[in-house]
């Protein structure tokens, strides 16, 4: 029997920008690696705006100029029982953070973190929200370079 999959959950607030982008980013990084047996990958909203919707068209155009594709995933908001089971539960920004914090039950706190956090030496805490700035390659980027470092260091701790 192998190892169990670390759970990976990424939120934003609508779940069509930021969180999808984040999860993309991170599945390319894990099939790069071949190691798409160590993770379970998904992302969801603090909000119910675009339940059952596909991500933000300009999020998807961003991914593709990387060759990741986002158009498989669905907008969904966060559940009570994905903090039972998930392993960590990225937030784009704090007030998602914060947001997830007034939810979450006690004992699992402790998973809660922002996406940001994982670059060493970074200075930004939040991922700007590109659905009315328009900075999807700059989210792209950003998020795609947090994927790395928290992949090489979920690997190195396993």
């Amino acid at each position: 029997m192998g190892k169990e999959k670390t759970k990976i959950l990424f939120v934003c607030m609508g779940n069509i920008c930021r969180s999808p982008t984040a999860e993309g980013a991170f599945r390319s990084q894990v099939e790069k690696r071949g190691v798409e047996n160590l993770f379970e990958i998904d992302s969801a909203g603090t909000h119910a705006y675009h339940i059952n919707e596909q991500p933000d068209s300009r999020s998807q155009l961003s991914a593709l100029k990387y060759e990741v594709d986002l158009s498989d995933q669905r907008g969904r908001q966060v559940h009570e029982s994905d903090f039972y089971h998930y392993d960590y539960i990225f937030a784009m920004d704090e007030s998602n953070l914060s947001n997830l914090k007034l939810i979450c039950p006690k004992e699992h706190q402790h998973k809660l973190s922002l996406i940001l956090d994982n670059i060493p030496k970074n200075n930004s805490k939040s991922v700007p929200d590109p659905y009315f700035e328009g900075r999807f390659d700059e989210v792209f980027e950003m998020l795609n370079r947090a994927s790395g470092f928290l992949l090489q260091k979920l690997l190195k701790n396993d």
